[in-house]
Formats: structure tokens, C-alpha cells, sequence
């Protein structure tokens, strides 16, 4: 089930308990840039001047934790990605509401962005559970997640989401964290890569965008995934 809406209103439509494992990449502010130049192979719009990178780009953690707790059962696991700026307040409000931080995952993109303090080249994965703790089902998978972040493009030769993940690296956090019939959750879909993974892994998938053009995207993807 995909959903076109702010999942803000559409989570609470959601019953408490009703599903398995998170994995979402919310949208959040990044670090300002100055100039329009070409950062890690992305060109640099006018937004990102600005430290955001969409414009739906204003939510914060403390808006949505609490349904994020409400909705997934207990044992479950949640995988939120952040950066260093949204770090703490990402950790601070997970806690709060009542997940457990159980530790930080580190994706080594292998791109590196440039910035004035050592270029960026990993993203954190906030490893969260509720509940009692249950183990991942490979145990021998690193925290050190070395996939690279290689974008879809779309025929104008662009990226069809500027924060699009790795299919693989969603299929990593899913088949630790889920068996095969789960309800995944992302209320932040963007362009459908979490889908994308539990179609060819036999999960059950509740995708929430507001945009409707990436929604649109993710909407063509997973039924291609799907088939």
C-alpha cells in the first residue's frame, strides 16, 4: 500500500502495533552551501544554499517519533538515516518518545562531498528498537555498510531523487529486521527504493509520500518491482 499524503495525517489512520520494521530516510536540514557549484556529483540548486534539500523539508523528529513508536510492534526494529547536524536531536526525541537506541549503523557511500571541515563520505543509520530486544537475523553483518551511492537517472539525464538509496542497502536492513510476509513501514518514501526491496524480498510495504511527483515515481517502480 502507497499512500499520496502527509503521513503526519496518514499515520494516524495506521493502527498502534501494526507494523513490523521502519526504515525511512526523513527529509532534514543539511549544511548550508554557498555557492551553486557541483557537490559529490550533484549540482547544487538555490534550495540547498539554504540547508534543505526539498521543499517539503520542515518536519522535524519530535513531529513524528511518537507515531513512529505507536505504530510498530513491540521487538520491532526502526532504521532512521540522519546526519551529523540532526544527529542529536534525531537521538534525543527517539529516545524521549521510548525507543531504545541500540547503536549506529555507518553507510560508506564512497562518494565524497565537499565541505570546509573534511569532505563527507558516510551517512549515519540510527539502529533503534521497541520493546524487548530481538537479535538481527544475520549477526555477522558489520556496522560498516560499504555500498556504493549510485543514483537512478531519469531520461533527462538527471537524478530522479537527489537523496535516492542503494536498493541493495534497503535489502540488507529489511532481511535483518523482518521475515517474509512483515509489514515494512517508510513515511518517507521518496522514490520508492524501501518498496522496491520488499517486493523482491516478500515483504508487505506501506509507502507514504506527500510530493506528488516523487510519489508518482516510487508508484511506477514498485509496480514494476512488483511484477
Amino acid at each position: 500500500m502507497i499512500i499520496n499524503g502527509d503521513c503526519l495525517e496518514e499515520m494516524k489512520k495506521l493502527e498502534n502495533n501494526s507494523v513490523d520494521c521502519i526504515i525511512t530516510d526523513p527529509p532534514y536540514k543539511t549544511t548550508a552551501r554557498g555557492n551553486a557549484g557541483n557537490s559529490g556529483g550533484m549540482l547544487q540548486k538555490d534550495i540547498n544554499k539554504k540547508g534543505l534539500v526539498f521543499n517539503y523539508n520542515n518536519i522535524l523528529p519530535k513531529d513524528y517519533a511518537r507515531f513512529l513508536f505507536n505504530r510498530l510492534k513491540d521487538g520491532g526494529h526502526c532504521y532512521i538515516m540522519t546526519n551529523h547536524i540532526n544527529l542529536i536531536d534525531m537521538l534525543n526525541q527517539f529516545i524521549y518518545v521510548g525507543f531504545h537506541f541500540i547503536k549506529s549503523l555507518i553507510w560508506n557511500k564512497g562518494n565524497k562531498i565537499m565541505g570546509q571541515y573534511y569532505m563527507s563520505q558516510f551517512e549515519y543509520i540510527l539502529f533503534f528498537r521497541k520493546g524487548f530486544g530481538k537479535k538481527i537475523n544475520n549477526c555477522g553483518t558489520s556496522d560498516l555498510i560499504n555500498i556504493s551511492n549510485k543514483k537512478t537517472k531519469g531520461k533527462d539525464g538527471k537524478n530522479i531523487h537527489d537523496t535516492e538509496k542503494p536498493i541493495e542497502l534497503m535489502e540488507l536492513l529489511i532481511e535483518n529486521s523482518s521475515l517474509e510476509g512483515d509489514v515494512v513501514l517508510d513515511p518517507f518514501m521518496g522514490s520508492g527504493t524501501t518498496g522496491i526491496a520488499c517486493a523482491k524480498l516478500n515483504r508487505k510495504f506501506i509507502g507514504i509520500e506527500i510530493d506528488e511527483k516523487y510519489f508518482e515515481i516510487a508508484k511506477q517502480r514498485i509496480e514494476e518491482a512488483n511484477k
